[in-house]
């Protein structure tokens, strides 16, 4: 690795200061390295794509399992890595604080904290426990004089309740508990963006667009947006096309699919 990962963490908060910028996410260390190679300026890890490689399901993974990856991730590659850490592997804010210092040891440039519990019945932890939670993930960042960017995420449209108030409330509370860049994954329209946008300018927001007929990247920075993340996608797309050749070899007996593969010798290039 030629590039340090102080160097890295700056390079991270300065492409949150102007423009618009995606961030890919890789599953896995080749997948990261591939998309340094085609030119992405940083990378976000993605706890699906992880656990699909690993065979588990999302949120099916421990916090040893995570930390282990963002380990292997950061090393890899000269990219600026920001990790998505669920929920911070713990309820109380101790514990967040506590997984969040070992998150930063791993040379990750940012981090994201969900509000979600994984309980249907309770699917978001109470305001005042979910901003306890981002307060004692920025304090641990502070603590360790690392220069990692704390990104506060409200989960209310993936739990299945689409409140733009509650939204909005949620992630005023996180920017001001000390969340660098707020994210509200689930918000599809413009109007949504815009207002989330506002609601917590100057600080960066990241946009997931993660579904074919999204906004596309110039629509998204009109609005304000500074960076867009696509979550598990580019690792759907991936078991997309392996699972269509696999069961068009089952099905027909034809391995027609293969001529849509990357070639050998280019992938090697890239490892290399």
């Amino acid at each position: 690795m030629s590039v340090s990962i102080s160097e890295k963490r700056a390079k991270f908060r300065q492409l949150h200061q102007s423009g618009c910028f995606v961030i890919p996410n890789p599953w896995d260390v080749g997948s990261a390295r591939a998309l340094q190679h085609l030119g992405y300026k940083a990378l976000a890890s993605t706890s699906a794509g992880y656990a699909w490689s690993t065979g588990r399901s999302d949120n099916k993974v421990t916090c040893d399992d995570v930390i282990d990856h963002l380990t292997l991730l950061c090393s890899a590659v000269d990219l600026p890595v920001n990790a998505d850490f669920e929920g911070g592997f713990a309820d109380a804010p101790e514990g967040v604080a506590a997984n969040v210092t070992r998150a930063i040891a791993t040379g990750v440039a940012g981090l994201s904290i969900e509000d979600s519990t994984g309980d249907k019945a309770k699917p978001l932890y109470d305001r005042s426990l979910a901003v306890e939670r981002i307060a004692a993930s920025r304090a641990a960042i502070d603590a360790s004089g690392a220069d990692v960017m704390l990104v506060g995420r409200c989960e209310s449209f993936f739990v299945g309740q689409p409140d733009l108030g509650l939204v909005l409330d949620r992630i005023v509370a996180y920017a001001d508990a000390g969340a660098d860049c707020l994210y509200a994954p689930g918000i599809r329209t413009k109007e949504q963006v815009a207002a989330v946008v506002k609601a917590v300018h100057p600080k960066p927001v990241n946009l997931l667009i993660g579904w074919a007929g999204g906004l596309n990247v110039a629509e998204a920075a009109e609005l304000g947006v500074r960076r867009i993340s696509v979550g598990g996608s580019l690792a759907r797309c991936a078991w997309g096309a392996f699972m269509d050749s696999a069961r068009d070899i089952l099905e027909t007996g034809s391995f027609e699919t293969f001529a849509r593969g990357y070639p050998g010798a280019e992938l090697n290039k890239m490892m290399s």
